[in-house]
């Protein structure tokens, strides 16, 4: 094996694990990308912002990585809780339907989140952002919780 190939075992769990969870979570499934899209998008605008603010810092954006992990941990929680729910369900005979509310609440939350955090670093960069965009966002933040 050389230093930059990942073991075949390794390789085999990895992708096992993601198939079934992404079979388990097809309704999580374009929420979690967009999720994705918007951290990414968020961390390179302020990184971007800082730059140039002349306010750039390696511990800053590492915090933010740890930061996105942390969201991404909730996402997960999220959808623990619904599984706890539906296989409650399952064991007390009620009907069973698939359940991903509480997944789909914290993505979406957290996604509109880091639409507001992305919009205050463009913001920071010095360009001009509409006032509705921000309104909107902040509506849709708000009705979410």
């Amino acid at each position: 094996m050389t230093p930059n190939t990942t073991p075949t075992g390794l390789k085999a769990v990895l992708s096992t694990t993601l198939a079934l969870a992404a079979a388990y979570c097809q309704t999580l499934a374009l929420p979690a990308v967009l999720l994705f899209f918007a951290m990414l998008c968020d961390w390179l605008s302020g990184v971007a912002a800082a730059w140039i603010t002349n306010k750039l810092s390696s511990r800053v954006g590492i915090v933010g990585i740890i930061k996105k992990v942390g969201y991404a941990l909730l996402v997960v929680v999220g959808i623990v809780v619904d599984w706890v729910i539906h296989y409650a369900a399952e064991m007390l005979g009620w009907p069973s339907v698939n359940f991903y509310y509480f997944g789909l609440l914290v993505t979406v939350w957290i996604t509109l989140n880091e639409c507001i955090s992305i919009t205050e670093n463009v913001a920071r960069m010095g360009v001009k952002v509409p006032s509705f965009l921000q309104k909107v966002i902040e509506k849709l933040k708000c009705t979410t919780e």
